[in-house]
C-alpha cells in the first residue's frame, strides 16, 4: 500500500483502488475492462450474453427514454448558494441535461428475465428478479467506485435498459434493499402483466473528479409479455415523481474510502423509458415460409394487427405495487397513511397516531442520515442513515408491528412537505396539524405520538433513540426510555417502552 502510494499518489491510488476490487493490489484483465472500455470506446459481449444468443429472427421491441434533469433549485445547499461546494463536485450532475440513448431497439426474448418462477404463479406473489444481498448486518457497498461491474444473468437486460439514461448505471445499490422484485399483476391465458420495482443508482463523475451517487428513491413499471416471452405487448419503467422529494444524492470530497463525503436531496421531474408500441417481427414471412419486405408497395412499413388480450385473473395496480413495496421493506406490514388521512383514521378508529417526521422519505432509497447533511465542512461518512435503520431493525421487528397494528394509524411524512402543508392557509385543522409536528422536530429524524387532534403526547429524536440504544443499560440515565428484560434487542424493548409510554399517557382521552 505504501509502495503505491508512493508510486501513484492520493489520486492515483484513489483511482486504482476504485478498479481493484478484490483489494489485492493488482489488476485482473476484469478489474481493467472499465478502463480499456473507456479508452478503446469497444464494450466486449457479456458471457451472459453469451450463453443464451437470442433468434435473430424474433420479435424486436422500441423502446424511448424521456428525462427531465433535477431541478436544481429542489436541493436544500441551493438555499445558500451552494456555498462552499466546488463546481468540479456538481458536473456530472449539472451537465447530465438528457438521456444517453433516446431510443433503443431490443430483442422480446431479453425481457425473459421478467418471467415468474414455477412456484410463483399467483397474483401478487413476489419473487425477486435480482436477490438483494445487503442487510443491517452486512453493511454497504464501497462509494469509492466509478465504474459500474458487468452485470450477470438477470442483471443485464435491466443494466441495458437504465443504461439508456446514463451510461454507468448500478443495479446493486450500495445500500440494502438492493435489486429488483416482481409480481404478477394479471394473467391470461398468454400472457401476464408483470409489475416490477428496482432499487438501481448512477454514477455521475469519472477521474480526475471523486465519485457522484445519483439514487432515485426507487424505479417501478410493468411489463405486459407473453408467457414464452416471443413477445412484449407493452412495457413501462419510470421513477415516481408524486413526492416533493425523490432522488437522493451523495458526493465525496477526497482520495479514500473514509473521505468527507456530502449529501443531500432533490425533485426530478421525469425518468421513464416507454415501448412505442408492442414489438415486432425482425423479419417477416409469408403463408409459404418466403421473407418478405417489412414496407408495403407505396413504401409504407406495414401494420400489425394483434389480438386482444383478455385477463382471467388480475389486481388492481395499487396493490401489486403495495406487495412489492413490503418485499422490499417488510416494516410496511402494516399501513402507513398520508398525514391527514391518518388523523382522519385516527378519530374514526378512536387510536393514536404513530408518525414518522424526517428530511428524506422511509420507503425508498431517498433516506436521511444520521449527521452531515448540513454540515459545514462536511463529516466523515458513510454513516448509517437513521431512516434506513429504522425502517430495517424496530420498525419491522414482530413485537413492534403487532402494537403498532393493534393500537395507533401510522404516518411518516416529509418536512418539506409539512412546512407547505403549514403555509396553505385553505384548511386550518390542516396547517395546524402540519405546526404541531414542526414544533417538535429536531434533524433529522423525530418520531411522534400524538392524538387524533394532533396533540403531541410523546416524541423522540431518531439519533437520541439510536444513541440509547447503543448504550449499555445500566449507562441509561433517563427511566422513560428503561431496558425490558422480555426482549433481547434493546431497539426493540426500548422503541415498545416509547410506544406504551405514549399510550398510557393518552388514556384520559381514550377512555373519555
Amino acid at each position: 500500500q505504501e509502495l503505491a502510494l508512493k508510486s501513484l499518489g492520493n489520486e492515483g491510488l484513489f483511482l486504482f483502488s476504485s478498479l481493484d476490487t478484490n483489494k489485492d493490489l493488482y489488476l485482473s484483465p476484469e478489474e481493467f475492462k472499465p478502463i480499456a472500455e473507456k479508452l478503446t470506446g469497444v464494450a466486449p459481449v457479456s458471457e451472459s450474453e453469451e450463453e443464451e444468443m437470442p433468434d435473430p429472427d424474433g420479435e424486436t421491441l422500441s423502446i424511448v427514454a424521456k428525462f427531465q434533469p433535477l431541478v436544481m433549485e429542489t436541493m436544500t445547499k441551493s438555499k445558500d448558494g451552494f456555498l462552499g461546494i466546488s463546481h468540479v463536485a456538481l458536473s456530472g450532475l449539472r451537465n447530465w441535461t438528457a438521456p444517453a440513448a433516446p431510443m433503443s431497439v431490443l430483442l422480446a426474448r431479453q425481457f425473459k428475465a421478467f418471467l415468474p418462477p414455477k412456484n410463483k404463479l399467483d397474483l401478487g406473489d413476489p419473487w425477486w428478479i435480482i436477490p438483494s444481498e445487503l442487510n443491517i448486518f452486512t453493511g454497504y457497498l464501497s462509494n469509492n467506485r466509478f465504474y459500474p461491474p458487468p452485470p450477470k444473468g438477470k442483471e443485464v437486460i435491466i443494466h441495458k435498459l437504465l443504461s439508456m439514461f446514463h451510461p454507468r448505471p448500478f443495479v446493486k445499490t450500495r445500500f440494502a434493499p438492493q435489486g429488483a422484485v416482481a409480481c404478477i399483476q394479471a394473467s391470461s391465458s398468454f400472457y401476464y402483466t408483470i409489475a416490477f420495482r428496482i432499487h438501481a443508482e448512477f454514477q455521475l463523475n469519472e477521474p480526475p473528479n471523486f465519485p457522484f451517487w445519483f439514487s432515485p428513491g426507487q424505479f417501478t413499471g410493468y411489463i405486459v409479455l407473453s408467457k414464452d416471452s416471443s413477445h412484449v405487448r407493452d412495457f413501462r419503467l419510470f421513477v415516481p415523481n408524486n413526492r416533493s422529494l425523490n432522488v437522493d444524492m451523495e458526493w465525496l470530497y477526497g482520495a479514500s474510502e473514509s473521505s468527507n463525503m456530502e449529501v443531500d436531496i432533490g425533485y426530478l421531474p421525469q425518468m421513464e423509458l416507454e415501448s412505442t408500441g408492442p414489438s415486432i417481427p425482425a423479419v417477416i414471412h409469408d403463408e409459404n415460409g418466403n421473407v418478405i419486405d417489412s414496407r408495403d408497395p407505396s413504401g409504407e412499413p406495414i401494420q400489425f394487427v394483434f389480438e386482444e388480450i383478455t385477463w382471467q385473473q388480475e389486481m388492481p395496480w395499487e396493490e401489486a405495487a403495495q406487495r412489492l413495496e413490503v418485499a422490499m421493506y417488510p416494516f410496511k406490514k402494516i399501513s402507513y397513511l398520508p398525514f391527514t388521512e391518518a388523523f382522519e383514521r385516527a378519530k374514526a378508529e378512536k387510536k393514536l397516531v404513530h408518525s414518522i417526521l424526517l428530511w428524506g422519505a422511509l420507503d425508498d432509497h431517498v433516506v436521511t442520515v444520521t449527521s452531515g447533511n448540513t454540515a459545514k465542512p462536511p463529516v466523515p461518512l458513510p454513516v448509517p442513515g437513521s431512516g434506513r435503520t429504522l425502517r430495517e431493525t424496530v420498525l419491522e421487528s414482530s413485537p413492534i408491528l403487532a402494537l403498532l397494528n393493534e393500537s395507533f394509524i401510522s404516518s411518516w411524512s416529509l418536512v418539506k412537505e409539512l412546512e407547505e402543508l403549514q403555509s396553505n392557509r385553505e384548511n386550518e385543522f390542516y396547517s395546524k396539524l402540519a405546526q404541531l409536528h414542526l414544533e417538535k422536530y429536531n434533524f433529522p429524524v423525530e418520531m411522534i405520538i400524538c392524538l387524533p387532534n394532533g396533540t403531541v403526547i410523546h416524541h423522540i429524536n431518531a439519533n437520541y433513540f439510536l444513541d440509547i440504544t447503543s448504550m449499555k443499560p445500566e449507562d441509561v440515565e433517563s427511566s422513560i426510555f428503561s431496558f425490558s428484560t422480555n426482549f433481547e434487542d434493546p431497539s426493540t424493548a426500548t422503541y415498545l417502552q416509547f410506544l406504551k409510554e405514549g399510550l398510557q399517557r393518552a388514556k384520559p382521552y381514550l377512555q373519555s
